[in-house]
């Protein structure tokens, strides 16, 4: 499997997950920064945080970076692969071309599910319209905090345009219990672990999470994760965090190869009865300050600091959620042209394909039949206008 793996999600966890199933060893290449920018676009995450962030998922056996971008069958011998898995969604180059086309002529792709709900590019959307709308029904008179003009934002992600690419846009995730069985361990503390408790809202898993979970887990031999609920992180962090939803961040915390438990809905502060009842050996933060702007008069790790079991780890990485989400807004020009030309590739590679149905799987057939109706609908529109 290859891949950018830019702001990586659990659909990248969940495709690694499926490819894993299919044979003995996963092997994931990971295109360099450069690859990237000259076939999509700059990247949002350089390639050491995109390398880390692959080698943290439990699925993953070993990691090749500054893969080329078209995988070859003469790749696929070098790095000892029987073939390539990727999702049903389309992998297009700049020319509209099928980046695996060779590579299934040669008989060497598998096609696994494609993660409905999620994608680098609505991710990058969400942070882009800067709302909440990810995560609960905003009011009537919510504003946003940016100044970027809305309606360039709808046509950017997706809300209002009748021509939409089936890959690209805002979409919704519907959490199901299988998908948390997927990603889970399924397996209990043994009576001598020595059980380590680390909470945060763990927005846009990044290279910055890998490292303190990993410090975390150091320090003893069960790692359970409290992943702090959308009403906690917006009440704290404000705005329009988290980017995530509660679900979307448990399954990406999950697919983390250091994580043993997660406890969905974590409260803030840290109590007593937490630790008691999770037996919690060691309460561990990061070495940053808790932020949060309802100010610090109510300390989360209070309880743990007097029982003397709290615990801070120093990461070794200044690499923030708030810093991901600076990287976006401060070059949203070109993220927004970005996600618009890979929509219009992927409509012109839809529209050109949907003549040989027997090609394409019955989902993307429908999807490319209503596609056609709404470019076709678009057209009339234009037309009655008095658009050309």
């Amino acid at each position: 499997m290859d891949g950018c793996f830019d702001v990586m999600h659990y659909g990248h966890a969940n495709a690694m997950r499926q490819a894993k199933a299919l044979g003995d060893v996963l092997v994931v290449g990971v295109h360099s920064d450069e690859e990237i920018a000259r076939h999509k676009g700059p990247p949002v995450m350089n390639n050491e945080e995109r390398c880390m962030a692959v080698r943290a998922v439990k699925w993953v056996d070993t990691v090749v970076e500054n893969a080329p971008y078209v995988c070859t069958v003469e790749w696929l011998d070098e790095v000892g692969c029987d073939f390539v898995a990727h999702g049903e969604d389309v992998s297009l180059l700049p020319d509209g071309s099928d980046v695996y086309g060779r590579i299934k002529e040669a008989g060497r792709y598998r096609n696994i599910k494609r993660t409905e709900g999620v994608s680098t590019t609505d991710i990058v959307g969400r942070m882009l319209l800067c709302t909440k709308d990810h995560f609960r029904t905003p009011s009537a008179h919510e504003g946003i905090i940016s100044s970027i003009g809305r309606q360039e934002l709808v046509d950017l992600s997706g809300g209002d345009s009748v021509t939409r690419s089936p890959y690209t846009s805002i979409s919704h995730f519907l959490p199901t219990t299988r998908k948390i069985v997927q990603f889970s361990e399924r397996k209990q503390p043994k009576p001598n672990d020595v059980i380590v408790y680390m909470d945060g809202a763990f927005d846009l898993f990044h290279a910055g999470h890998v490292l303190a979970l990993w410090r975390a887990k150091e320090l003893g031999t069960y790692l359970i994760v409290g992943v702090h609920d959308d009403a906690v992180v917006n009440v704290h962090k404000g705005l329009n965090n988290p980017i995530m939803n509660v679900h979307e961040r448990v399954l990406s915390v999950l697919a983390c190869r250091y994580v043993d438990e997660v406890v969905i809905g974590a409260p803030w502060a840290v109590s007593a009865e937490i630790i008691d009842t999770l037996c919690i050996s060691y309460v561990v933060h990061g070495s940053n300050p808790v932020e949060s702007i309802v100010g610090r008069e109510a300390d989360a790790y209070e309880v743990p600091r007097k029982l003397g079991v709290y615990h801070e780890v120093d990461a070794g990485s200044t690499l923030h959620t708030s810093e991901l989400i600076s990287r976006i807004l401060v070059n949203r020009a070109e993220f927004a042209r970005r996600n618009r030309a890979k929509e219009e590739r992927e409509v012109e590679y839809v529209t050109r394909n949907s003549e040989t149905p027997q090609q394409m799987t019955h989902s993307h057939q429908r999807q490319a039949e209503l596609l056609l109706m709404c470019c076709n609908l678009h057209k009339d529109r234009m037309n009655n206008n008095g658009c050309t």
